[in-house]
């Protein structure tokens, strides 16, 4: 059966669109632009459809473009991991982790399990990328991020989960707050209060958010900041409250106030169901699994 494409031509396409042209392209790839401009004639010679519209500055894809744009990373990204398996199997490589955490967890909760996997695996690369919950689930649906930590929302049921910790989140206050007194506080006493909040896209941000539209109230937003230090440093100076999980807040002398009920937090570790996992990302969904009780 003849194809009309192969993967090095999808590759140098996918090239010219993540660089916005055939000169960058070109640069990028090592190669002269003459070569990429080949590629991409012959490629949409053998579609029988154009593919760039070129009279755009900076380029721009046709509709049929577009379409072929999302298969062929999808392809590139199974040839890459197939690649991976073959390797894994001759044992030429030794594994890397990629793992997405929220920044919250990444350093409170996480590290003895991320060391204590490094020690027991001396061989295995971790990467660790930081960003907001809902930023690492788009990742891994778009397949662009292999693990990571999201909260349980009833929004990943298209992904594979497994539950790693369920936390109380607490309102962060000064211990001198009235609301320390009080021992529990309701959502709508803390939404009156001038809050210090992360930006969207961050559990601890959709928190709050979902409280307030349940309760029909608009959040009293004095300052953004998705930096944990900055945002004690303003608790603590008197400018506002916020929300952590509790042990963001036991580990310091600021106050941790439980709401009225509390507030528990599910975050599970998620994946891709139908995705390529290599034998390292396997070893640590078990060893994280196992040791889950100690978070």
């Amino acid at each position: 059966m003849s194809l009309p494409f192969d993967l090095r031509s999808l590759a140098v396409f996918v090239a010219v669109v993540d660089h916005g042209g055939f000169s960058a392209a070109a640069r990028a790839r090592h190669v002269a632009q003459s070569a990429v401009s080949q590629t991409i004639a012959s490629l949409e010679q053998r579609l029988d459809t154009p593919l760039f519209k070129r009279q755009e500055r900076p380029i721009q894809l046709t509709p049929e473009g577009e379409v072929l744009l999302q298969h062929a990373r999808r392809l590139l990204d199974d040839a890459s991991a197939t690649e991976l398996a073959m390797r894994e199997l001759k044992g030429l490589v030794k594994g890397e982790v990629r793992i997405g955490i929220p920044s919250m967890l990444g350093s409170y909760y996480l590290p003895p399990l991320l060391m204590g996997f490094a020690a027991r695996h001396p061989g295995i690369r971790m990467t660790v990328i930081e960003a907001g919950a809902r930023r690492l689930q788009a990742l891994i649906k778009e397949r662009e991020l292999d693990l990571g930590i999201v909260v349980e929302d009833g929004t990943n049921h298209d992904l594979e989960t497994e539950t790693l910790l369920c936390e109380e989140m607490v309102i962060c206050a000064p211990r001198d707050h009235p609301f320390v007194s009080q021992g529990q506080v309701s959502a709508a006493e803390f939404l009156s209060q001038p809050l210090v909040l992360f930006q969207d896209g961050y559990f601890h941000r959709e928190f709050v958010d979902a409280m307030a539209r349940q309760l029909g109230m608009a959040p009293q937003l004095t300052f953004q900041s998705n930096l944990i230090p900055l945002t004690k440093a303003i608790v603590r100076q008197g400018f506002g409250i916020t929300t952590f999980l509790r042990r963001v807040v036991e580990e310091d002398d600021l106050a941790a106030v439980s709401f009225s009920p509390p507030a528990m937090l599910t975050l599970s570790l998620a994946w891709q169901p139908q995705g390529y996992l290599s034998r390292a990302e396997r070893a640590f969904i078990d060893y994280a699994l196992a040791n889950r009780h100690g978070l």
